[in-house]
Order: C-alpha cells, then structure tokens, then sequence
C-alpha cells in the first residue's frame, strides 16, 4: 500500500502541501511617531509604497520616521476651530465683556 493513502484523511481541511522551500518575500520594518512621542512599528513588503503618515491604535496620526513625513508634514493650513475664527473677530477683553454681561443676565432672571 501506499504511504500517503488518504484512508482517514479529512479531505478538504488540511492541506498535502508542506511550506518546505517556500521563502516568505523580503520585508521591512519602519517607524511612525505620534506627535506626543508614541512609537508605532509596521511591517511592509520591500518593494511596497511607505505612506508618510499612519494611524496609530490609539487613533493619533503618527508620522514616518527617519523618511520625508516628519520634515514635509504639510504646506496646508490646518483646520481653524470656531475659537480661533472668534478670535479673528473679537479680542480677549471684548470677549471677557461679553461673558460678564449673560452672566449678569442670567443671574437676574435666576433672582426673580
């Protein structure tokens, strides 16, 4: 009889395939880093495209490190915040003014 009979082999689930002279492609291991220092690690093929910028687990942009990222982050301006715009119009003390006046207002309608 044969010695790879295939009398109580599950057919299907397991593979007659040995991993045997097979070499995994070559690989690479690069660097990202969140703004706040956190170290995220990923492994890429060799020949793959490195992205200048990755999410971290933690859902922070990490930057390449040791690449173009860190240097050329980005010529675009960053987004503005509704703060930042209120500033464009109005200064500290006008704001400061503001505040105190609903805060009097509040308190005299609360005082009825």
């Amino acid at each position: 009889m044969s010695d790879r009979s295939l009398r109580g082999m599950r057919l299907g689930s397991q593979s007659m395939e040995t991993e045997a002279g097979v070499e995994p492609a070559p690989r690479q291991r690069v660097e990202y880093r969140t703004e706040d220092g956190e170290r995220v690690f990923v492994t890429f093929a060799q020949e793959a495209e490195i992205p200048q910028t990755w999410t971290a687990k933690s859902g922070k942009e990490a930057y390449l490190v040791n690449g173009k990222g860190e240097q050329e982050k980005s010529n675009e301006k960053p987004a503005r915040t509704h703060w930042d715009m209120l500033l464009e119009r109005r200064s500290i003390e006008e704001l400061e003014e503001t505040l105190q006046k609903r805060i009097d207002y509040y308190r005299e309608r609360h005082s009825l």
